[in-house]
């Protein structure tokens, strides 16, 4: 079977966030149970992708409303990866050093998936399946069913996974003439909430949608930015399939951007040495508790909270915290400004450093994820890998993912979003630590959890043949 997966992210190529890290792990796992999988993405200006040997394999123009733009697929000639890339060049769009964020992303997006389907066209073997992940890519469904170039292709199955419904990429219908001819009867395929919707576009035309994980999909029927009805009116067709992590790059045993390695038979010590450079690097004592969050700081990941849970926590634990991130402004400048109240206590890396997310990961003793949206979290899964215990907010694949001390479980949970809820989680948790016999038991417990890719890719396998068997 061959999959094509349509992204803007793969992971080491581009990330921005879990988006990435999936559509770079989960065609390896696919390839490695038997499917020939491919990605497609754009070919962005930076470092790691222009140092990539590749070959032209296609060219042509695409137009979009009264402009036209030349584009080139290139061939990612490489094995490092586990599977095949290939890399949509479109200068005047795509070339550029940020995924995301520009004045004309939705010129950009649409460029991206009318490139993608164009070549599709002119190859002698079509994918079996066209997997689509999120909004950036949700008009592909739509361009294969309606679209009068596109006909040859209506019978390929595609698949939308929705990795945060809260970005949708709405546009005006001023901008309509962007979308290849189609009978006009269907124009409300496009539509939800009076503009062009892709995101809903894409639940409407795609053959099934999947979430990144079940609690997720339950959820995006109350709770969608707008497009609850939809979700529930299609509900026969969606699954959440949780995602899993890359267990060859996630391995304390073999992660080469630790210090020291560990396995469960050496976990305390190893990890004791990791804590110990985090804490010399950062002013902390070792004797001390050492909580951490990694992430985005940004509302849907409750960091606009976290001046307040810091300033609370310390006043009354005796205990060090560690943030690493970016994202609004005004939390990176509070956070900053509480170094100097809680010096040798609390410190902050603003921005983000894969080495030291790691080093955090194999040796802070809790970290924290308040989260309002967390549809998968991928965070929680690395922390257990390495023996890190989390504080989390029952919501989404956290929900899915980490089972209360309190119910005979491994983690610490809350179920809202508030500076108390998560000082209580963060006592109870310093609790636990207390009891260093059962918090290490639990330690050398957690790090043997499998996470990884196999069982959601063999869900995954077993969707597409059954989409190949409905034809």
């Amino acid at each position: 079977m061959r999959v094509l997966h349509a992204s803007l992210e793969c992971y080491p190529l581009a990330k921005v966030g879990g988006l990435g890290d999936v559509v770079g792990s989960l065609p390896k796992y696919l390839t490695e149970l038997g499917c020939t999988t491919e990605v497609i993405m754009p070919f962005f200006d930076n470092p790691r992708i222009n140092k990539l040997p590749c070959e032209n394999v296609y060219s042509d123009t695409l137009v979009l409303g009264s402009d036209s733009f030349d584009f080139t697929i290139k061939k990612v000639i490489s094995v490092e990866f586990g599977f095949q890339i290939y890399l949509v060049d479109i200068k005047e769009l795509l070339y550029r050093p940020n995924v995301y964020s520009y004045d004309d992303d939705t010129e950009r997006f649409v460029a991206f998936q009318i490139a993608v389907l164009n070549w599709i066209l002119y190859k002698d073997i079509k994918p079996d399946i066209i997997h689509c992940h999120d909004h950036h890519t949700g008009l592909i469904p739509f361009l294969v069913s309606q679209v009068d170039i596109y006909q040859s292709l209506i019978d390929i199955p595609t698949i939308l996974t929705i990795h945060n419904a809260q970005y949708q990429g709405q546009f005006s219908y001023e901008k309509l003439d962007y979308i290849p001819q189609f009978d006009l009867h269907n124009i409300g395929l496009l539509d939800w909430d009076q503009c062009i919707n892709p995101l809903a576009t894409a639940i409407k035309c795609a053959w099934k949608v999947t979430t990144v994980s079940p609690s997720y999909m339950n959820e995006l029927q109350g709770e969608a930015n707008g497009l609850e009805r939809l979700l529930s009116h299609e509900k026969e067709k969606c699954i959440g399939i949780l995602n899993g992590i890359d267990h060859q790059i996630w391995n304390p045993e073999t992660d080469p951007m630790i210090i020291s390695n560990y396995g469960s038979k050496n976990i305390v010590s190893g990890r004791k040495k990791n804590k110990s450079w985090l804490c010399k690097e950062f002013g902390f004592d070792i004797d001390k508790p050492l909580v951490a969050f990694i992430g985005r700081l940004v509302y849907e990941k409750g960091a606009d909270l976290l001046p307040d849970i810091v300033s609370e926590t310390l006043q009354h634990l005796d205990i060090n915290i560690l943030i690493l991130g970016s994202g609004d402004p005004e939390v990176e400048s509070r956070l900053s400004e509480l170094k100097e109240r809680f010096p040798n206590r609390y410190n902050t890396y603003i921005g983000y450093d894969e080495k030291l997310s790691h080093m955090i990961y194999a040796g802070a003793d809790f970290l924290l994820m308040p989260s309002r949206v967390e549809p998968c979290g991928l965070n929680q899964l690395y922390s257990l890998r390495y023996g890190l215990i989390p504080i989390v907010r029952r919501i989404g694949g956290l929900k899915d993912t980490v089972i209360d001390i309190g119910d005979d479980g491994f983690g610490i949970c809350h179920d809202q979003v508030n500076v108390q809820d998560v000082y209580n989680s963060i006592k109870r948790g310093i609790e636990f630590y207390n009891d260093q016999k059962e918090y290490k038991k639990t330690q050398k417990e957690i790090v043997k959890i499998d996470h990884s890719w196999n069982n959601s890719a063999n869900q995954y396998i077993e969707l597409y043949k059954s989409l190949k068997q409905s034809q």
